[in-house]
């Protein structure tokens, strides 16, 4: 039964208050520690969640300042540095000199950081494709055209609401753009 909706100025609906209940169910499933180490042994990549939440993040807007990193993570740059070290010393990352700022650096895949996303994904897609076998593929685009547009209005309202020039950047599809169709 779904909780009643909090009253006041800033309210949510009672659907707003339904996508939040999911979304923090299916935040909850993905982030647990068992979920981790299944995709992890899947995938075949010996990493810990900080680390494979880090490649990710590159994966999807390489090369990215550290800074960057920590910021779309939402966590202190002294993990993303201690991570990237990590990283870099297994051969996953390197660092190239940053274009517009000779004193900075960006962190750039290598190929088996690649090879490592790339595996993680395939992992965690063909899990997801096992849960959502009865849905229609038309049900799977409208999911994933939905999930999309709700990404890219957080992003935006984040923007707005934090006043940072950027952080409304989407990393995958846009708008008009098809998103990918799950492997079968």
């Amino acid at each position: 039964m779904p909780a009643p909706a909090p009253s006041g100025p800033n309210a949510a609906s009672p659907e707003v208050a339904e996508i939040e209940r999911a979304l923090t169910r299916i935040t909850y499933l993905g982030t647990r520690t068992r979920h981790h180490d299944r995709l992890r042994a899947l995938a075949d990549v010996p990493l810990d969640r900080a680390a494979v939440a880090l490649l990710r993040q590159i994966a999807d807007c390489e090369p990215m300042r550290p800074g960057e990193v920590a910021h779309r993570l939402g966590v202190e740059a002294s993990h993303v540095t201690r991570t990237v070290q990590q990283l870099q010393r297994a051969g996953y990352v390197t660092r190239v000199p940053d274009p517009d700022d000779g004193r900075a650096q960006r962190i750039r895949l290598t190929d088996a950081g690649r090879l490592a996303v790339g595996r993680i994904r395939e992992a965690g897609a063909g899990e997801m494709q096992l849960a959502l076998a009865d849905w229609r593929p038309e049900e799977l685009r409208q999911l994933a055209t939905l999930f999309h547009r709700m990404v890219d209005d957080f992003l935006a309202y984040s923007a707005e609401t934090e006043g940072e020039p950027g952080a409304g950047a989407v990393a995958g599809p846009q708008e008009g753009e098809k998103p990918e169709e799950p492997e079968k």
